[in-house]
């Protein structure tokens, strides 16, 4: 016996014209932003800004272009692979990550879908540059996780999602690559609340698996969705479970209900405010490479995903609807156009707005910054940003006077705290061959320091810098970018020392007394904190045991003052 999918249970109702005017699910008051009493509160109530996290190869970089293709940012589905400027995917510009077909930078993306502006901030995917997609995270009010649908939670998207969970950053899933042999959809969900501790609530359920994906149910308002559709843009279509099970001879109509009644019992239902509170992650399957189910995953950032949410300083949260203008700065990129030879800080909007031509204040140094030229971003390319609102991330271009973590405001002396610094896990001396161009090579490690892409030591006694980076491929790009960007060809040598800790006391006199005893092993840092450089871990547990008094971490944050 077969039945219409609207008939297995009574939420499952007759498909919506268009999903933006379905009514909120419940707990939807909780994602609400106060009466937009103003003008500057209904701009800021209209951002959406989210970043994608994945294991590598999970489809993040393609899901990516897609979410740019249906928000219409792009006009080519096959931008990702096409002629000469369209052979590459437009979130990845560095020499770097076209030859490897890696992303190794966060790449900002600004587009309009619907009534809502969206700002994507596509991260790197590799663990080598876990510090730059940590500070991303900072930057956002939600975040999409990417799963391989045949691999399932991987080792990078639980340490990402764990990020996410500090941050208490609601997450939208995305289960991947459905066209290809496939876990089974239930054995994911529990991988995900038992590995996660994270509630599922499944939105689309596939129908079929592998070359026999025909399609998605959509559980909240009925109908299918079927992959070999010309225009997904409507609703989905009522269809009998008969119909269903006649468009691949491996559908059988009674087994497909069976399971949809198993979804609609055993799952929980969509609250919402569980999902703002991290307890909760809505789901969609479909395949990115194939354009299919990434609208509905659209759609569910539209009417789910949080507005711009307060922001912690060193003087409490920062509500977004506050009208006096605050930023950070969580990424600084240099010759993003090497005809330019450029530096941009990007700064998320935490309050008010930012009219270009204003003067804000850097904290950091109380000196006035003018922000003469702020640009919003789509990958490499930009436009003038005449003005931006809480949400809004910009990039700044300046020559060295921003830094990662600095807090720019309208005159208030406020810190935005908990952007991080990372200890590095592997030390190298840079060699230069040419000793005549050490100056030029002492200038450019300073730049890279100041942007993120190396970390930068340098010994109180004396002797040369050290370089510090998370992963080897951390290396290579330091290598390339010294090359292409600077003229300067190095190779790396080990250094005597593996760790790096920074050092801290409340007792002065203890911490002077603890440095001047080691001397040969004391560095500072690009903001000149101290650091203990260690050969070993069985150094480092040596020295620690016998300095009472003296704080040792592998994770630096932004601070009151800092």
């Amino acid at each position: 016996m077969t039945q219409p999918l609207r008939d297995l249970d009574p939420a499952l109702a007759e498909p919506a014209a268009d999903s933006s005017a379905l009514p909120a699910p419940d707990g939807a008051a909780a994602a609400a932003s106060p009466a937009a009493s103003s003008p500057l509160a209904s701009e800021v109530e209209r951002r959406r800004t989210f970043a994608i996290i994945s294991h590598p190869d999970a489809g993040k970089t393609t899901l990516t272009e897609k979410l740019l293709l249906f928000g219409g940012a792009i006009n080519l589905a096959g931008e990702v692979k096409a002629k000469k400027n369209r052979r590459d995917t437009r979130s990845d510009w560095m020499s770097i990550e076209r030859e490897r077909g890696i992303s190794v930078v966060t790449s900002v993306m600004t587009f309009d879908y619907r009534d809502r502006v969206f700002n994507l901030l596509d991260t790197p995917g590799h663990e080598d540059f876990s510090e730059d997609t940590y500070r991303t995270l900072t930057a956002v009010d939600s975040a999409v996780m990417v799963i391989d649908a045949a691999k399932g939670i991987e080792a990078r998207t639980r340490k990402l999602f764990e990020v996410c969970r500090l941050r208490d950053i609601p997450i939208v899933t995305f289960i991947n690559k459905m066209d290809r042999e496939s876990r089974d959809p239930f054995e994911i969900l529990d991988e995900i609340e038992k590995t996660l501790a994270l509630d599922t609530t499944p939105m689309t359920w596939p129908i079929g698996r592998g070359r026999d994906f025909v399609g998605t149910f959509d559980i909240e308002r009925g109908g299918v969705r079927l992959l070999d559709a010309k225009d997904d843009s409507g609703p989905p279509v009522a269809m009998e479970m008969s119909e269903i099970a006649a468009l691949n001879a491996t559908l059988d109509a009674d087994a497909i209900a069976a399971e949809m009644e198993l979804v609609t019992e055993a799952c929980p239902r969509f609250d919402l405010g569980s999902f703002l509170e991290g307890h909760l992650t809505p789901v969609y399957f479909g395949s990115a490479l194939k354009n299919f189910g990434v609208r509905d995953l659209l759609d569910g950032l539209h009417r789910f995903a949080p507005p711009p949410r307060a922001q912690n300083s060193d003087a409490g949260p920062i509500d977004a609807a506050d009208p006096r203008m605050s930023a950070f700065v969580f990424k600084i990129q240099a010759n993003m156009d090497p005809n330019h030879r450029d530096r941009i800080a990007f700064a998320r909007l935490c309050s008010g707005k930012l009219v270009r031509g204003m003067k804000a204040k850097l904290v950091r140094t109380g000196k006035p910054v003018t922000l003469s030229t702020p640009h919003f971003f789509f990958a490499q390319d930009r436009s003038l940003a005449d003005e931006a609102f809480a949400g809004d991330v910009v990039g700044i271009p300046n020559h060295g006077t921003l830094r990662i973590g600095d807090t720019l405001t309208e005159g208030r002396d406020i810190t935005f705290v908990g952007v991080p610094s990372f200890a590095p896990e592997i030390l190298r001396r840079v060699r230069l061959s040419d000793a005549m161009k050490a100056k030029k090579l002492k200038q450019a490690l300073q730049e890279l320091a100041e942007e993120g892409v190396v970390q930068v030591f340098r010994p109180t006694d004396g002797s040369p810098a050290l370089v510090g980076v998370v992963g080897p491929l951390q290396l290579d790009v330091l290598k390339a970018r010294l090359a292409a960007e600077y003229g300067l060809p190095v190779e790396f040598e080990p250094a005597e020392f593996q760790l790096a800790r920074w050092i801290a006391s409340d007792d002065k006199a203890a911490l002077d007394t603890f440095v001047a005893a080691n001397r040969s092993g004391i560095a500072e840092d690009l903001d000149g904190d101290l650091v203990y450089l260690a050969r070993n871990e069985f150094y480092l547990g040596y020295t620690r045991d016998r300095a009472p008094g003296i704080a040792f971490t592998d994770v630096k944050e932004t601070q009151k003052g800092a």
